[in-house]
């Protein structure tokens, strides 16, 4: 049995960095995700290599960087957590919108699925009141 691997926050911000590059562009390599999270590439290379020992990644070396059906779940669920939050920041709280996303960025990695769920709900609900 597999045991069961617990990203850190920093893991995640390279997960979700990799996967928005993904939808951006065909192929992903170490340097750009260097590029967009202003670090070295011997530090991505190092983030990148727990990723891929996780399995969340596939990366051959010098080669393109993949998510792997279990890093694009990841991914995906860290990214909307990100969105509700960042939603919730800016049309609830009025927060502008630079200060949302980096409080989003940073709120993205404690929110449980219940929660994340139920913020849903209270958005949804909020713009239909607003567009009564």
């Amino acid at each position: 049995m597999k045991e069961k691997y617990t990203l850190t926050a920093s893991q995640e911000d390279y997960l979700k960095q990799i996967y928005l590059l993904g939808r951006e562009q065909q192929e992903v390599r170490v340097t750009d995700v260097a590029r967009y999270l202003g670090l070295s590439k011997p530090s991505v290379n190092r983030a990148i290599n727990t990723l891929k020992e996780g399995e969340f990644i596939v990366h051959e070396h010098y080669g393109t960087v993949k998510l792997t059906p279990k890093g694009e779940k990841a991914a995906n669920n860290i990214y909307e957590s990100y969105k509700v939050i960042r939603k919730f920041l800016i049309e609830v709280l009025e927060v502008d919108a630079e200060t949302a996303h980096l409080e989003a960025d940073l709120m993205e990695h404690n929110i449980s699925k219940s929660t994340k769920k139920r913020w849903k709900k209270y958005l949804k609900k909020e713009r239909k009141s607003k567009n009564k």
